[in-house]
């Protein structure tokens, strides 16, 4: 399973899943469990939503040039 979360997508899961529980902690209503789904996809950084529509948040690496390559 490759990533398709990167950090700064990774921070804002964790703080929106944060808040959807407390504020289900706060109404005292279970539907504040929803804030596991986010915390757990930034935990493992990958979300299957993105898979279909072919997204990634990971920054992208750029190559080495070779030797035989000009800048």
């Amino acid at each position: 399973m490759t990533t398709n979360i990167g950090t700064v997508d990774r921070v804002i899961r964790i703080v929106v899943g944060l808040a959807i529980l407390a504020a289900g902690c706060f109404y005292k209503d279970w539907w504040g469990l929803i804030g596991l789904l986010p915390i757990l996809t930034a935990i493992v950084r990958f979300c299957p939503a993105y898979v279909p529509f072919g997204l990634s948040s990971c920054a992208v690496e750029k190559e080495a040039p070779t030797p035989n390559q000009q800048s």
